[in-house]
């Protein structure tokens, strides 16, 4: 039975920043999407897609990615293609993280940070990380697929506290 409702199809979630000042190490945020199976939503994720490398059926890529903010506009792009993800995946979770190479930093000590998550041209979240400026990273998207095969969206930004490997471990948690 089809119907006239339309669900989420396909997403862009930007993410853009100022590089650091002169002589300090690089601001490096990355966006990171975790995909869960259908039989375990809130288990570990079946895979992370985040620079270097790609949904393996591609219907997740990071278009943009960008290692110092340097640049106009967003400095990160990853596309989302929920309507050609496979039945056996139920739930996608995006976060955006910073690079803790160079030691500890938080989003309220990057310049004029953003995350924008866009289908089309309709914004469906914007948000510049204020709430969580003592974080480190965050959850900045939740999109599930419903009984009816709809994917709906969710866009709280929730934030943690550690590197990028220990985020990836959390981010789909129902306690985040």
């Amino acid at each position: 039975m089809s119907t006239p409702n339309k669900d989420i199809e396909k997403v862009e979630v930007r993410v853009k920043w100022d590089p650091s000042d002169v002589g300090e190490p690089a601001n490096d945020l990355d966006i990171i999407a975790a995909t869960y199976g259908t039989d375990a939503p809130y288990g570990s994720p079946v895979y992370l897609v985040h620079f270097d490398s790609r949904a393996p059926d591609g219907t997740i890529t990071l278009n943009r990615d960008s290692r110092t903010g340097q640049g106009y506009g967003f400095d990160e792009v990853m596309t989302l293609e929920l309507d050609r993800l496979s039945d056996a995946y139920s739930r996608v979770v995006v976060g955006v993280a910073i690079q803790q190479r160079d030691g500890h930093k938080t989003f309220g000590q990057i310049e004029h940070t953003a995350v924008q998550i866009r289908e089309g041209y309709t914004n469906l979240a914007e948000d510049d990380f204020s709430a969580v400026s003592a974080a480190t990273a965050a959850v900045v998207a939740e999109f599930v697929r419903d009984a009816s095969g709809s994917w709906g969206f969710s866009g709280a930004v929730r934030g943690f506290d550690g590197d990028p490997d220990s985020f990836t471990e959390v981010m789909g948690n129902r306690s985040r």
